[in-house]
C-alpha cells in the first residue's frame, strides 16, 4: 500500500489556496488547511474535502510569523506525521506606479513579502520529508510587465530566485522547488481590485480567449507535487493561457 503524503497549503481558505487544497485532496494527499481569520471558509473547504473522502484539518496561522508557520508544521506532524508538500501563495500586493509608490506601499509588497516567503521557504526546507515538494504560487508580474505591478513584481521576483536556489540546496535530499506563475486569475482579490470590462480585455488579450479559474492554477501545482513532478525543480513556471 502507497502511504499518504501531507500537505501544508497556506492562505488556503479561498481562492488559488483553496483550490489547491481541494485538488491535492483529490490525489489522496491529506491536507493542512491554513487559514488567518476566515474560520468558517477554513471549515467549508475540509468539510469538502472530507466529504469526497480525503482527510483534512484546518489550522489557524498567520504563516508570515516564524512561530505561527512552525506552529503549522507542528500540526502536521501531530495529524498526518510530517510534511511531504509544502505550498506557500500568500501575499498583501499593492499596485502603483513606481512614481507613485509610497514607502508603505514598498514596505508591504517588497520588503514584507519577501520576508513571508524566506520565513516560509526556510522552514520548509527544515521540515520536509525526503523527496518532498515546494511550490510557490507566485506572480507573472515577476517576469512580464502588468500596469501598476512594478514593485509587487519585484518582492514576487526575489521569491522567485530564493526558489531557484532552493532547488540546488534541497536536490540531494529529492525534494523539488518551483514557483507558479499566474496570469489574471478569477479570485476574490481580482474581482474586487478590477472592473469587469478590464477583465474582459485580459480575457481578450489571452490566446484561449479567458482568464483563468483558480482550478486551472491548482491542476499545475498538483503536477508539480506529484510524482510526475519528479523531474521539474528550480522552474518558474507561467500558467497564463499564453498572455504575455
Amino acid at each position: 500500500m502507497t502511504e499518504r503524503k501531507a500537505a501544508i497549503v497556506t492562505g488556503s481558505s479561498r481562492g488559488i489556496g483553496r483550490a489547491v487544497a481541494v485538488r491535492l485532496a483529490a490525489d489522496g494527499v491529506d491536507v493542512i488547511v491554513n487559514f488567518l481569520s476566515r474560520r468558517e471558509a477554513a471549515d467549508k473547504v475540509v468539510a469538502e474535502i472530507e466529504a469526497d473522502g480525503g482527510r483534512a484539518v484546518a489550522v489557524q496561522a498567520d504563516a508570515t510569523v516564524p512561530d505561527q508557520l512552525r506552529a503549522l508544521f507542528d500540526a502536521a506532524d501531530r495529524h498526518f506525521g510530517g510534511v511531504d508538500i509544502f505550498v506557500h501563495g500568500v501575499g498583501s500586493p499593492r499596485f502603483t506606479t513606481i512614481a507613485d509608490a509610497t514607502d508603505e506601499d514598498f514596505e508591504i509588497s517588497v520588503v514584507q513579502s519577501t520576508r513571508a516567503a524566506f520565513v516560509a521557504l526556510r522552514e520548509a526546507a527544515n521540515r520536509l520529508r525526503e523527496g518532498g515538494r515546494i511550490v510557490v504560487v507566485s506572480s507573472g508580474s515577476s517576469v512580464d510587465h502588468i500596469p501598476n505591478g512594478g514593485i509587487y513584481g519585484a518582492g514576487k521576483a526575489a521569491t522567485d530566485r530564493m526558489v531557484r536556489t532552493l532547488a540546488h540546496e534541497l536536490g540531494a535530499r529529492g525534494i523539488t522547488a518551483n514557483s507558479v506563475l499566474p496570469g489574471a486569475t478569477r479570485t476574490d482579490g481580482l474581482v474586487e481590485h478590477l472592473p469587469a470590462a478590464a477583465i474582459d480585455q485580459i480575457a481578450a488579450r489571452t490566446p484561449l480567449g479567458r482568464i483563468a479559474e483558480p482550478e486551472d492554477i491548482a491542476d499545475v501545482v498538483a503536477f508539480l507535487a506529484s510524482d510526475g513532478g519528479r523531474w521539474v525543480t528550480g522552474q518558474a513556471i507561467r500558467a497564463h493561457g499564453g498572455a504575455s
